[in-house]
């Protein structure tokens, strides 16, 4: 069985750090694409930021580049979001997900397994 646990969250400061994780279980790293989405209260689920198991290589959208830095280990089958200067506006429910035959979008649709979802709250 597929799983995927969020941990990490909570409530800062603006101008604060927070670092999340996202453990799989059930799964290999192999050629997936691991990442996050966030959704806060009234607003639609967006793409956030991912990460190749197979190369490396990143996405972040365009609201969080420079700020926040997505990384993995391999060998602990965990993904990690580092989440400085933190705004108001990125509070919201982060989700970890799992699209395990990555195309060329991060997007819901391609998504194969979620996480439980955690919270982030910036307070200003």
């Amino acid at each position: 069985e597929v799983q995927l646990v969020e941990s990490g969250g909570g409530l800062v400061q603006a101008g604060g750090s927070l670092r999340l994780s996202c453990a799989a279980s059930g799964f290999t790293f192999d050629d997936d694409a691991i990442g996050w989405f966030r959704q806060a209260p009234g607003k639609e689920r967006e793409g956030v930021s991912c990460i190749s198991t197979a190369d490396g290589s990143t996405f972040y959208a365009d609201s969080v580049k420079g700020r926040f830095t997505i990384s993995k280990d391999n060998a602990k089958n965990t993904v990690y979001l580092e989440m400085n200067s933190l705004k108001p506006e990125d509070t919201a429910v982060y989700y970890c997900a799992a699209d395990l035959w990555p195309g060329s979008t991060w997007s819901e649709g391609e998504i194969d397994y979620w996480g439980q979802g955690t919270q982030v709250t910036v307070s200003s």
